[in-house]
């Protein structure tokens, strides 16, 4: 079984610190970034989806491990070409290696799924995922509204927070290999609980930071790290469900 800890996409976070200071110039330079984005979030979620069922079809069998890994690895070097080709505007090469990297993200997620389905029923997978979507509703009507002072602000909470809890995250791996019961359910639901609030906040933001950042031929771009945001509040609800449940990490 995947442990928990590996089931995080977080380069997610990599450029909120650029964002953080594009976003404090204030100026619109991509007014329509985010409707141009949108459709391509959510195929990105179709394809994930996939990969999640083709993962879970898998889990068991001996190749289940072997490609799990070589699909985590994959997934971090795909985000950055994906990343690179978007910030430059290449849509028409971009989109392809997107759409690779949203159906092998959905294939790593597999573990934490069926851990969250054995935890806590099929249930749980359909509570995330409507909370994720009530959470999108929402920030973007607040998200666009935002003012520059509050924008900025959460800005730098979001971009110290995702630092935060890439330590904790850190030490929770590190802490478990050489201390027996390290990182428990105690310790697993506060980097659950923190991360959920932590993305939810990030959801907020990226409707305010996208066309800040992003100009409109950069719509790859911005929907990747949309799509980010929203996988990673997915995924550390599900965290936070198996932890209320009193599922553990396993090995």
């Amino acid at each position: 079984m995947v442990a928990i800890e590996f089931t995080g996409p977080m380069p997610a976070s990599s450029n909120f610190q650029e964002a953080i200071r594009e976003a404090q110039q204030g100026a619109l330079i991509g007014p329509n970034v985010v409707n141009k984005a949108l459709p391509y979030v959510g195929g990105g979620m179709v394809l994930t989806a996939a990969g999640v069922v083709g993962g879970l079809s898998m889990i068991g069998t001996p190749l289940f491990m072997p490609l799990f890994w070589v699909a985590l690895i994959g997934n971090f070097i795909l985000f950055f070409v994906a990343q690179n080709v978007a910030m430059k505007g290449n849509n028409g090469t971009a989109l392809p290696i997107l759409a690779v990297y949203s159906l092998i993200t959905g294939f790593t997620l597999s573990g934490i799924v069926e851990m969250a389905i054995g935890t806590a029923g099929i249930g749980a997978i359909g509570t995330a995922a409507l909370a994720t979507g009530i959470t999108f509703v929402v920030a973007s009507v607040v998200g666009r509204r935002m003012s520059d002072t509050i924008g900025q602000a959460l800005a730098g909470v979001v971009g110290l927070g995702i630092l935060g809890l890439i330590i904790a995250m850190v030490v929770q791996i590190v802490g478990g290999i050489f201390i027996p019961g390290f990182g428990g359910s105690g310790f697993e639901l506060l980097i659950a609980g923190f991360g959920t609030v932590l993305f939810v906040g990030a959801a907020f933001l990226d409707f305010y930071t996208m066309p800040r950042t992003y100009n409109d031929d950069q719509y790859l771009a911005g929907a990747l790290g949309m799509y980010l945001t929203y996988i990673n509040l997915f995924i550390f609800i599900l965290r936070l469900i198996i932890a209320l449940n009193g599922g553990g990490r396993r090995d």
